[in-house]
């Protein structure tokens, strides 16, 4: 079983519809959906619990403290990562349950934003291929790994940003992950309202720093986006 792990926190805009793109794909594919709403001040809690099958937790604010929440409630073999801004390709957890029956323990989706914006484009083009090369994911990429190996490495460190890039540090020591190529879409808004060139230069700011042992920064990536 693949338990789906979504951390929430005001998101009552997205996370009902987010909900049921998923339940959409669990027909073929035992699936265990679990939101953990990290005191969201808005119905996004009451909305995720009114999706059937759906169970909803809460957990002190932060998404890797969230995410940390969710898999030590979840029953599956297969821990999967996912966004609320991010949506599965249609047979995407299809895909995903095909390859871990062959053995695969970790890994990510092939990523695209939702706007057409030919930067944006550029922009997933180069994250997929960093993906590849560095076994490096992102959380928008929809981070999988296989339970007992996510325990073994202590869960996502409990920072405020780059806890998946930091858990990816400690996973390719010990799995080889793999992109696959369904694509998991990630809303465009951050990028839209930021700026498109500046969020990208903020980013890089913050793994360079990150790359230099220095204090990553960047709360502007903690910031809500509406």
């Amino acid at each position: 079983m693949i338990s789906v792990v979504v951390p929430v926190r005001n998101e009552a805009a997205l996370v009902q519809g987010a909900l049921a793109a998923l339940r959409a794909q669990a027909c073929s594919v035992p699936v265990e959906l679990i939101v953990v709403d990290g005191g969201s001040t808005d119905a996004t809690a009451a909305r995720a619990a009114q999706v059937p099958g759906v169970r909803c937790l809460h957990a002190a604010p932060g998404r890797a403290r969230q995410m940390n929440a969710g898999a030590a409630a979840a029953r599956g073999e297969l821990l999967l990562f996912l966004h609320v801004d991010t949506r599965l390709a249609p047979g995407a957890l299809q895909m995903l349950a095909a390859a871990t029956a062959q053995g695969l323990r970790a890994g990510a989706f092939r990523h695209r934003f939702s706007h057409p914006d030919w930067r944006l484009r550029l922009i997933s083009r180069g994250h997929n291929l960093k993906c590849r090369l560095t076994g490096i994911y992102y959380g928008d990429h929809g981070m999988f790994v296989a339970r007992e190996l996510f325990e073994s490495l202590g869960g996502f460190p409990e920072v405020d940003i780059l806890e998946d890039v930091i858990f990816c540090e400690r996973l390719r020591r010990h799995a080889r992950g793999r992109l696959l190529e369904a694509e998991a879409v990630t809303d465009a808004r951050r990028f839209l309202q930021q700026g498109i060139w500046r969020t990208t230069a903020r980013g890089l700011l913050i793994l360079a720093r990150h790359r230099l042992g220095l204090t990553p920064g960047g709360r502007g990536f903690s910031q809500e986006v509406r």
